[in-house]
């Protein structure tokens, strides 16, 4: 947005007086270029898309998680103390027949014999995979443009995920490596998203765009859960990975019909709101040419913030996405259909609060009534603090799942207000750069996806109370870690490191001159 004295909220200014800028003028109107309508607009709508895009990733993420109640045949000799928990929290009486099988599958499906081990292993095989795309998809989406990769992304994902059946029937390596490629091909998708966001996302609008397509995360995990349930019950838990599969698949088919990487390259885009973006981001959301300047970056306090932050937040979160369902399945013994149901519940909270928060969020920097350093900070900490506190609560409520459900929701629910915190730091300090430096904080933040359910696998081996404390404690005490150190060291400045030089300027600018 540009301001009084000609430049664009991004333009090149002193770092001090980056947040200081006016984006108002006294009674209240914009500085800079007149706002655009959102309601359906291209912007918006790229949101929505988003949305369900996001959705179905993390169905395709989840989607074991809930199965594998189903898959695993516990009628088979497991190293692991059941009369313990049998004696700790016993299951209802109707149940206690069936406490101890697999919940009933149509006849033909198969079941397998894998120990909590194994199954921590299997579901952390995704993220070991979801590592290393993360940096190399963010760079070339800066480069090239981000809606190639978010497609192609969840497509190769989708496709892949249809192979699952096939895979674990063939033996639980086979399982992990296709799920370690899943996570290979989804790893680019974050990234480009944010790549595209540094595109079309004008400063007043940044938390609420970028909080409302992120929600497709959480929204996706609510729907999938319950609805895996019952798509294993009815049909059996192998149509859960062909529907998955199925609806990323479709999706991607709108997607590239409807998705141009710029607002300048938009074929239905009016020219007010084409004008509008362009003008109030300015020059730092560009293409950010071969070279990026690594050694500033990795000496970058503000960066090395989000990262830390962010793996501490993704390891409770982590831990209840791959592990819960487990937990209502050995402690709390709801059945197959209550399991993912509930199991699903903390996700729909997260949601609407991570929508609300990006309203928020940008309503207190547009209104000037806090900088977006302070935004920031106070979103972060907020979002984890609470939900840690939530988390300690959970693992005391012993045997009941009244008690246990209402604090996990509670928490993730609190969690949603992060969405606005370090989740999006990235397009602050450097736009330019904002898909790159979502792969490097999200390559380090996918760290704790696949050594949280490993973690889980041998804290809950003897599948006691104890164990299920002990996991819970440790994801809060993480979690304060992460609220400590983004509150000490965090920024919502654009970077010195990130401003565009002369060079850039004149290459952004030369193309356009001979747009229509």
């Amino acid at each position: 947005m540009a301001s009084s004295g000609g430049y664009s909220i991004n333009s090149a200014q002193d770092d001090e007086s980056d947040e200081t800028t006016p984006l108002l003028t006294g009674n209240g109107q914009p500085t800079g270029p007149k706002a655009a309508p959102q309601c359906c607009s291209a912007r918006w709508n790229l949101a929505i898309l988003m949305y369900f895009g996001l959705a179905v990733v993390y169905g395709l993420r989840v989607n074991l998680s809930v199965a594998m109640v189903a898959m695993v045949n516990k009628t088979s000799p497991q190293p692991s103390l059941n009369h313990t928990i049998g004696q700790e929290c016993p299951a209802p009486i109707p149940s206690i027949d069936n406490s101890t099988q697999t919940p009933e599958q149509p006849d033909g499906i198969p079941r397998f014999a894998w120990d909590s081990e194994t199954q921590g292993m299997l579901l952390g095989a995704f993220f070991f995979g979801y590592l290393f795309t993360q940096i190399p998809g963010g760079y070339l989406a800066g480069r090239f443009g981000g809606s190639l990769f978010l497609g192609g992304g969840v497509l190769v994902t989708a496709a892949l995920t249809l192979l699952t059946p096939v895979a674990a029937e063939m033996g639980a390596d086979w399982l992990l490596a296709l799920r370690a490629l899943e996570g290979f091909g989804e790893g680019v998708t974050f990234p480009a998203m944010m790549a595209m966001w540094a595109r079309w996302a004008p400063p007043l609008e940044r938390s609420g765009l970028i909080a409302i397509s992120g929600a497709g995360a959480s929204f996706g995990a609510f729907v999938a859960m319950p609805l895996t349930g019952y798509i294993c019950h009815a049909w059996g838990w192998p149509a859960v990975f062909y529907c998955c599969g199925g609806a990323g698949c479709v999706w991607a088919v709108f997607w590239f019909a409807l998705v141009s990487d710029d607002p300048r390259t938009h074929p239905r885009i009016s020219e007010c709101e084409r004008d509008y973006i362009t003008q109030s981001i300015g020059h730092q959301a560009g293409a950010h040419g071969w070279s990026v300047p690594l050694l500033p970056m990795l000496l970058s306090v503000p960066l090395w913030a989000i990262i830390v932050t962010q793996m501490c937040a993704n390891w409770s979160y982590y831990t209840l996405l791959t592990s819960l369902p487990i937990y209502m399945d050995t402690v709390l013994h709801f059945d197959l259909r209550q399991n993912s149901f509930l199991s699903s519940l903390p996700y729909l909270g997260s949601w609407l609060f991570s929508v609300l928060s990006g309203v928020v969020a940008d309503i207190l920097i547009e209104r000037e009534l806090l900088s977006t350093t302070a935004v920031r900070k106070s979103f972060t900490v907020i979002g984890l603090l609470l939900p840690a506190a939530f988390l300690v609560a959970v693992g005391f409520s012993g045997c009941s799942g009244l008690l246990a459900v209402l604090f996990l929701t509670t928490s993730s629910t609190l969690g949603g207000v992060g969405a606005a915190g370090v989740f999006i730091n990235q397009i602050d300090i450097a736009p330019r750069y904002a898909g790159m430096l979502l792969g490097i904080t999200n390559t380090f933040a996918t760290i704790p996806g696949f050594l949280a359910p490993i973690a889980v696998g041998y804290l809950t081996e003897d599948r006691s109370l104890l164990g299920w404390r002990n996991v819970f404690c440790v994801s809060a005490a993480v979690s304060a870690c992460g609220a400590l150190v983004f509150a000490l060291f965090g920024s919502g400045k654009v970077q010195s490191w990130a401003l565009p030089t002369k060079t850039h300027t004149e290459e952004e600018e030369s193309p356009c001159s001979s747009d229509p």
